[in-house]
Order: structure tokens, then C-alpha cells, then sequence
């Protein structure tokens, strides 16, 4: 009986999943950069986890995870339109991601993270995101932080935590 339950569960959580990451393409695809307002994009997303200014404008953060393997930051521009939308779980911008770095340029750079593991005894917290590398390998980044949320190493591995398909 109680295994009956957990597949259902573990059903529905994928479907949930897969709904999501049917959503966002056509979320996007209704927004057209320098046309779309800050509005526009709070009616296809929604609420953003977070605003970030930034010298191009208001940075809204969408993220997708622990479930997603990606997110967003869109780039409102001080005329009130979208001037960018992207998916920044990318090789390019880990690359960025340098020892000494602080939390917050962190956080900025990537969005919130899907899993955060503090480790009291290295004084060490780990924070993870999900990506997926072309064509379609679940992977992992992780960025180590020391106590002052610095970034003390960073690197990506293959997400054991799921098949690849």
C-alpha cells in the first residue's frame, strides 16, 4: 500500500516537473525584448524570487529550482521594457565564478540555489545548483563558501541524484 503511494507521488512530482519546464518556452515566447514591460513579465512568471539593480536596469530572478535545472534573470531597462531574459545556469557564467568571490555577486550571478549544505566542522557551506549540459547530462555546480561567504572552490559533476536520460 505504501509503495503504491510513493509512485504516485513520485508520478505526480514529474509530471509537475515536466508541466514546469513545458511553461517556461511558452512563457517566453510571448515576451519580446524592448517590447515587453516589467508587467508583461510578471503576467507570464510571476512574482520574481528576488529584484537585483544593476547599472542596465532591475534584474527580476525567476528561479526553477530544486525541480527545474534552470534560471532566469530578466533585465528590466530603465525605459520599462525588457531588455534581456536569460537562462544564466551556464558553462560561460560558472567559468565567472572565481575563489575570493563574494556571496552576494554570487547569488546575482546565478539565482538561488537548489540545495544549500553547511559543513560546521570544515566551516564550509556548499551551495548546488542543477543544469543540464548539452544535449541533455543532469549535472551539478557547486560553489564552497567559507564563513565570511566567500567562494572558496567551485566546480561541476554529473547529478548522480538522477538518471540520465
Amino acid at each position: 500500500m505504501t509503495t503504491g503511494r510513493t509512485a504516485a507521488r513520485i508520478a505526480a512530482a514529474f509530471t509537475a516537473l515536466a508541466a514546469l519546464a513545458g511553461c517556461d518556452p511558452q512563457r517566453i515566447d510571448k515576451l519580446e525584448e524592448g517590447v515587453a514591460t516589467e508587467a508583461d513579465v510578471r503576467a507570464q512568471f510571476g512574482e520574481p524570487e528576488n529584484i537585483w539593480d544593476s547599472p542596465a536596469g532591475r534584474v527580476l530572478e525567476y528561479n526553477r529550482q530544486p525541480a527545474g535545472r534552470k534560471n532566469y534573470m530578466i533585465t528590466i531597462g530603465p525605459d520599462g521594457r525588457m531588455s534581456a531574459l536569460r537562462q544564466v545556469l551556464t558553462p560561460e557564467n560558472f567559468a565567472r565564478v572565481k575563489p575570493g568571490m563574494p556571496m552576494e555577486e554570487l547569488r546575482k550571478l546565478l539565482g538561488k540555489p537548489a540545495k544549500v549544505t553547511r559543513y560546521a566542522l570544515k566551516q564550509e557551506t556548499e551551495w548546488d545548483w542543477h543544469w543540464n549540459q548539452p544535449p541533455n547530462t543532469p549535472m551539478v555546480f557547486t560553489a564552497v563558501l567559507n564563513d565570511q561567504q566567500y567562494v572558496l572552490r567551485s566546480g561541476s559533476s554529473q547529478d548522480r541524484s538522477v538518471e540520465a536520460p
